[in-house]
């Protein structure tokens, strides 16, 4: 019994860090530590990079919603970058277009994302590059607080804040918009302690001179692009105040977290680039904001089985209850919408975990695929 007993509790610790004492332990180093990013009005030359696949629905409200945006008309460079769409993309772009403010790259073949922007940068004329996807709007002040932070000679990639609009469009929306918030709080403390570790693909900028060309291959771009600033020793920050923001019905689906999971445990990789030199903050954030995460659904079985094994005891029987109701909470709201919203939490927070499952099988088997879909 005393083995089932540790693995019960190393494996309920997992998660618990990984959701509440990795934000505790971030508060506590804000005490001592705090590198606030030196602001200021900055207007430099600026690219807006959007990568579009089959974005038809879409791309003409957003290239509306970049000529709106409250930035020097002639120093912002509108540049649509078509990735072998095939439902008139790259014409409704280009009806927009005028070869100057607002250029449209058309490239033949669905390649993926990465090759697109890398493309797409090459073709850049801005000092910054910001990269925004084409189902997401932006606040009309968002890349002029995103460039704020690049007065800050030591910044070297920024993000802008997601939000989530409408989110009791889809069962998944409330607690989706929480997670986002959630995020939010992290990414800004990380910020002011030293540097955030990746960014949102809706809003995210790097220098042009510093962008790191990312192999093909490459799942979770607004991961690898921000981090590879530190190893050149630059930070990427965190911006909350330049705001995106997306309708709940177009982050919904289940292939799109196994995705991200897969992205996730490809950027795991990334961590050489934390250990020369050695990187405390950043190599602390990495194992606490990255890699404990992927190992929270095995915890999550773990601490079931354990507690299955335990259960004669009167209290790991009342433990056991505990999960099987918050199990049962989730199958619950995999089939019906929940009142109260927080009820619907058990739910998401066994997709998004169910989906490392997936994307580990298809990591390990190279069935993913690079082009969109």
């Amino acid at each position: 019994m005393a083995w089932a007993t540790l693995i019960l509790w190393l494996s309920l610790a997992v998660p618990l860090y990984a959701y509440l004492g990795y934000p505790i332990a971030l508060l506590f180093m804000r005490v001592f530590v705090n590198r606030s990013v030196r602001k200021e009005p900055f207007e430099p030359q600026v690219t807006l990079l959007i990568p579009a696949y089959n974005e038809a629905e879409h791309i003409t409200d957003k290239i509306r919603n970049s000529l709106a945006l409250d930035y020097p008309a002639a120093k912002l460079e509108v540049l649509v970058a078509c990735d072998g769409s095939r439902d008139g993309t790259p014409q409704l772009a280009q009806s927009l277009a005028d070869g100057v403010r607002v250029r449209v790259l058309s490239f033949p073949d669905n390649r993926g994302k990465i090759s697109t922007l890398n493309d797409g940068v090459r073709e850049s004329k801005g000092e910054i590059v910001v990269f925004s996807d084409a189902t997401a709007l932006l606040k009309p002040d968002a890349v002029r607080r995103l460039m704020m932070s690049f007065a800050d000679g030591t910044v070297g990639a920024a993000g802008g804040r997601y939000m989530v609009v409408r989110p009791d469009d889809v069962n998944i929306g409330p607690s989706e918009d929480f997670y986002w918030k959630y995020e939010t709080f992290l990414k800004t403390q990380e910020s002011d302690i030293a540097s955030t570790l990746g960014a949102h693909g809706h809003l995210h900028a790097i220098r042009r001179e510093l962008y790191p060309f990312p192999a093909p291959g490459t799942i979770n771009d607004d991961y690898v692009i921000p981090v590879s600033v530190l190893g050149k020793g630059y930070r990427a920050v965190y911006e909350p105040k330049a705001v995106v923001y997306e309708e709940a019905r177009e982050m919904a689906g289940f292939g799109r977290r196994v995705r991200i999971m897969a992205g996730n445990l490809q950027q795991l990789r990334e961590i050489k680039a934390l250990l020369r030199p050695l990187r405390p903050s950043a190599l602390f954030f990495f194992f606490s904001h990255k890699m404990i995460r992927l190992a929270v659904p095995f915890a999550m079985v773990c601490a079931l089985a354990a507690n299955l094994w335990l259960v004669s005891s009167t209290f790991y029987a009342m433990l056991a209850l505990l999960q099987g109701l918050f199990y049962g909470l989730a199958i619950l709201g995999a089939c019906v919408r929940l009142r109260p919203r927080f009820l619907s939490l058990p739910y998401y927070f066994s997709m998004i975990n169910a989906a490392v499952f997936f994307a580990l099988y298809q990591v390990m088997s190279r069935r993913h695929s690079v082009a969109w879909k």
